[in-house]
């Protein structure tokens, strides 16, 4: 990962947030500083991005659809920067997040909702920039970016 890009606030329309469930945990501008975050930190910070909270039947249905897996995931993104269409896509990325998932999940861990939604928009972010956890050898390369970024919000 090279420098961190600088964000500012006129970038506001770059990420859009869409809530198919209520998500009372997190504000939209927290949304953004937590997707920002992870985007500068891997060199993306100009990526156009949508974030769409759901919930978990829905994302397991996209999660069986797309890769083939039946159960439920906590979140999923998809780059359209790399289609084979020519035609420039808006919004370049898209990043799934259960809220239904973190709910669970942070009573299990026995974390907040807010940072276990925050962990979520990290984690789907670092995918958008190439960071990957399916393997062993470069799993902990993606934590260590997590918390990095993670350490980094207010």
């Amino acid at each position: 990962m090279g420098e961190p890009e600088a964000i500012d606030s006129a970038d506001a329309g770059r990420l859009r947030v869409t809530r198919t469930i209520e998500v009372p945990e997190l504000t939209d501008e927290e949304v953004r500083a937590a997707v920002w975050a992870a985007l500068a930190h891997g060199g993306r910070a100009r990526l156009r991005v949508d974030v769409v909270f759901v919930d978990d039947p829905s994302l397991a249905e996209m999660h069986e659809r797309f890769l083939g897996d039946p159960s439920v995931t906590d979140v999923m993104a998809f780059d359209y920067t790399e289609s084979d269409d020519e035609a420039e896509h808006d919004p370049q990325a898209e990043i799934y997040v259960s809220a239904d998932r973190a709910r669970v999940v942070a009573k299990e861990r026995g974390e907040s909702v807010r940072a276990e939604l925050r962990l979520y928009l990290v984690h789907g972010s670092l995918h958008l920039c190439g960071l990957d956890d399916h393997e062993e050898g470069v799993r902990a390369e993606m934590r260590a970016a997590e918390q990095l970024v993670l350490g980094g919000l207010a």
